[in-house]
């Protein structure tokens, strides 16, 4: 097949579509790429790369054209609308004429926020007679009001609207937790609408040789790993609350490698709360993860309770089990099924810092082999459910049906 991957965000952001796509083109399938200029997380673009210009440059044997956007700034809701409005805009305006001469047979889209990155795809489709595929990672518009960006019942309402014409227009809808499917089909009843779960890095479950940063404060004591984006979604307050319960416990840290939105806000609680045991170390590269997720003692990921993030997979939770690492789920709903199924750790409800407090006392206080068997159990419940060469022959047969009954 010759594959077409649309999508706002590409290497050399770190996404998971990056390692799709290098599978995909593995298993012997031509893949091309329309994506943006990088810019994601920090709101700036990367070295070499500025808003206006059209580039093709290529990453591991895959052509990447990119087009036009703004980048979406640190925390301004005018520039983040923008951001995503300039690269639907230019997605429709460039996309046919960079790829006029092109055939395909199939488009895919990786549905990260914002959803409507898929309105350029679906009108290529459409230009080309392709059918288009839409991968939703996150739910719209519960999305938008979850992070705070869209408070507006009438808004929502208009943003519901869009989503229903999206989903209309693509010819299959995978969804990353069996809790979307339901919510999905209330607004693309006639679509069809499958399970197709996350799966990881190659790096997280088979490490590469590559030089490690040192990170002190992972080198000695019970050390509570947090990695990823820290933003509002993430509950980091409930992380606030549980460092400051467990100063009494001087022998156990809360390690957070990442950044986000939330990051100096957490920096000025550690200073207010004269907080000792919170440690922010900021960004890794993704390849230099895995071995500093293995250097602490348990793993934690955290949402906030709001309804949505109850139907919702943070890939975290697969990148953690492929680890093979306790791990501890401060959250509701799919995410904390998985843990208590793969009996990998310990869950707690959300945004609850004293069972969170409680939950990590508790694992210290376990037996180093009692940890060790939670990680083992983590790895094979990540082997059965979510091994990147099962999931991968799994896509590429549902690109091959729909292709036959097209």
């Amino acid at each position: 097949m010759k594959i077409l991957i649309f999508n706002q965000y590409f290497w050399p952001e770190s996404f998971r579509i990056n390692e799709i796509a290098f599978e995909l083109k593995a298993h012997g399938h031509e893949v091309e790429v329309i994506t943006g200029k990088p810019n994601y997380p920090e709101g700036k673009f990367f070295s070499g790369y500025a808003a206006w210009g059209i580039s093709k440059e290529y990453w591991n044997g895959i052509p990447i054209y990119r087009i036009p956007m703004f980048a979406r700034g640190s925390n301004s809701a005018f520039k983040l609308i923008l951001n995503y409005c300039s690269f639907i805009i230019s997605g429709l305006i460039f996309a046919p004429w960079l790829v006029r001469k092109e055939k395909y047979d199939v488009i895919f889209v990786y549905g990260v926020s914002p959803i409507f990155q898929v309105i350029p795809a679906s009108f290529l489709g459409w230009v080309k007679d392709v059918p288009v595929v839409l991968w939703v990672q996150d739910l719209w518009p519960q999305s938008a009001e979850a992070t705070g960006y869209v408070k507006s019942p009438f808004l929502l309402k208009i943003l519901e609207k869009f989503v229903r014409f999206t989903y209309s227009h693509t010819d299959l809808l995978l969804v990353q937790s069996e809790a979307f499917i339901e919510p999905v089909k209330k607004l693309a009843p006639h679509a069809t609408i499958s399970y197709y779960p996350n799966s990881v890095e190659k790096e997280f479950y088979s490490p590469q040789a590559v030089p490690v940063p040192h990170v002190e404060s992972l080198q000695s004591g019970f050390t509570v790993l947090f990695a990823g984006n820290v933003g509002a979604a993430q509950a980091m307050e409930t992380i606030v609350d549980a460092a400051d319960q467990l100063q009494m416990h001087p022998e156990i840290k809360i390690v957070v490698l990442g950044s986000g939105s939330k990051i100096d806000w957490v920096a000025q609680q550690i200073l207010d709360k004269k907080l000792t045991n919170l440690y922010l170390e900021g960004r890794f590269p993704v390849e230099t993860m895995p071995i500093l997720m293995r250097q602490a003692s348990v793993l934690l990921v955290t949402l906030t309770k709001w309804p949505i993030f109850e139907l919702t997979v943070p890939n975290k939770i697969q990148a953690y089990l492929a680890v093979g690492k306790p791990i501890i789920a401060c959250l509701n709903g799919e995410g904390s099924r998985i843990i208590k199924n793969a009996k990998a750790g310990l869950a707690v409800p959300a945004e609850d810092s004293d069972e969170l407090a409680q939950a990590i006392v508790k694992l210290y206080q376990m037996t180093e082999s009692e940890r060790e068997q939670m990680g083992i159990n983590g790895r094979a419940y990540f082997k059965q459910h979510f091994d990147e060469e099962m999931l991968t022959t799994k896509l590429i047969e549902y690109f091959e049906k729909l292709i036959t009954i097209r």
